[in-house]
């Protein structure tokens, strides 16, 4: 496995056919289900690029999944935690390709403070996994990701996409390795989500996926009660013992999971090129 926690968790995140196999000096990780999924089918390097490694690392990937015509994306990272880039701007960002930088906060379940500020007029609570009991709302979380997706993605792929990745996620909620939290209106429709999250649990350690909250909804404390309620019953029900989550180091969400306990630990960074055929399935960069 990846030294790096953050990679790791995304290893343990992908579907139950992942394949993880050790070359000289990389990691090529590959999702045989979901072969439109940037980040389940990749190259992870020991170390930044250097000088000439952006040619060489597409022929390498050339080698691993020329093969899967179908994986038609190309996805590198690099098994480092300090945030060193090395020549990723010059070997890949000057050559097309996205440049992400994420940061990765780790809690103990006993370092989470409540927010004074959370919403205690939501209910939280898991969805089931399995059957069609829940269906509407899993509906509501994938339009919910849609709806946060940005603009560096097409709706209906991308909603082509949650709904698969989604469908991965409850194959390991029915293992009983987590669960994907939901908060509900209690005082208004009782079957709205607002908020929603994914929480996958490996060996006691779990990484938190797609926070979302609807954008109506923003900023009166239910992404804060969502998280803490997660970790609660994360911890209690499936044995969590340490919680990762990621963030871009950017965005708001960052300072809002540090207020309620998780600290920063990680940094990692990781280039993609999206397929040439718009056509193609496309998927989020590796934050939460």
């Amino acid at each position: 496995m990846p030294r790096s926690l953050l990679w790791a968790t995304d290893v343990d995140v992908l579907p139950l056919d992942r394949v993880v196999v050790r070359r000289e000096g990389y990691f090529a990780i590959r999702s045989p289900s979901n072969p439109a999924h940037f980040w389940g089918n990749l190259l992870l390097f020991d170390a930044p690029p250097l000088a000439g490694d952006g040619p060489r690392w597409e022929r390498l990937f050339d080698v691993e999944f020329g093969s899967e015509p179908l994986v038609a994306h190309r996805a590198f990272g690099w098994d480092r935690i300090d945030g060193a880039q090395g020549l990723a701007r010059e070997e890949f960002v000057d050559r097309g390709f996205d440049l992400d930088d994420i940061v990765g906060l780790v809690a103990q379940p006993g370092g989470i403070r409540p927010s004074p500020g959370e919403n205690r007029d939501v209910t939280v609570r898991p969805l089931e996994p399995a059957g069609s009991v829940d269906q509407e709302l899993w509906e509501q979380v994938v339009e919910l990701q849609v709806a946060a997706r940005g603009d560096r993605f097409d709706e209906a792929p991308y909603r082509a996409f949650s709904r698969r990745r989604l469908d991965d996620l409850r194959a390991l909620f029915r293992l009983g390795r987590g669960a994907w939290y939901v908060a509900l209106d209690a005082g208004g429709r009782e079957g709205e989500a607002l908020a929603s999250c994914g929480v996958v649990v490996t060996d006691g350690r779990a990484r938190f996926q797609a926070v979302d909250t609807a954008a109506a909804y923003r900023r009166r404390g239910i992404c804060s009660r969502l998280i803490a309620e997660a970790v609660r019953r994360s911890a209690a029900q499936h044995g969590a013992e340490q919680f990762v989550i990621a963030a871009d180091p950017s965005y708001h969400a960052l300072r809002l999971y540090e207020s309620l306990g998780f600290e920063r630990m990680e940094r990692v960074c990781g280039v993609w090129r999206r397929p040439r055929d718009r056509g193609h399935s496309q998927v989020q960069p590796p934050g939460d």
